[in-house]
C-alpha cells in the first residue's frame, strides 16, 4: 500500500508541475479529503475551478488510466467537490469542470470536461 501510495502522490505531483507550467493552471490544493474521498487536484483555468483526477499506467496492458475514472470513481469526486464548494462557499454561478490527468508512461494528456457535473 505504501508504494502504491508513494507512486500515486509522485505523478500527482507531475501532473500538477504539468498543469502549472505548461497549461497555466493556477494550482489551489493537493489531495483535498473528505469522509467521502478525495480529489487529487482543485485549480483553476482561467476562470473555471477544475477537480482533476490524476491516474496513472506504465502501459496500456490493463487498459487505458482515464478508462480508470468509472461511475463509481466520478460519484465520489462530485461528492467531494460539492463538499468543498461549500466550504469554500463557491456559488451555482461559478465556472466548475471535471478534469482528468491520464499519464500512460511518460506521455501526460489533460481531458477536459471528462465527465458532467451536478
Amino acid at each position: 500500500m505504501i508504494n502504491k501510495r508513494y507512486k500515486g502522490s509522485r505523478y500527482e505531483k507531475i501532473a500538477a508541475a504539468y498543469l502549472y507550467k505548461e497549461m497555466g493552471y493556477e494550482i489551489l490544493e493537493m489531495n483535498f479529503r473528505s469522509r467521502q474521498g478525495e480529489v487529487d487536484i482543485i485549480a483553476k483555468d482561467g476562470d473555471t475551478i477544475c477537480f482533476i483526477e490524476v491516474k496513472y499506467r506504465k502501459d496500456a496492458s490493463f487498459g487505458m488510466p482515464q478508462e480508470a475514472v468509472d461511475k463509481n470513481k466520478q460519484k465520489k469526486i462530485l461528492i467531494v467537490s460539492a463538499y468543498y464548494r461549500t466550504l469554500h462557499q463557491i456559488g451555482s454561478s461559478e465556472s466548475i469542470r471535471y478534469d482528468v490527468v491520464a499519464i500512460l508512461g511518460n506521455r501526460i494528456k489533460v481531458i477536459k470536461n471528462a465527465f458532467g457535473g451536478v
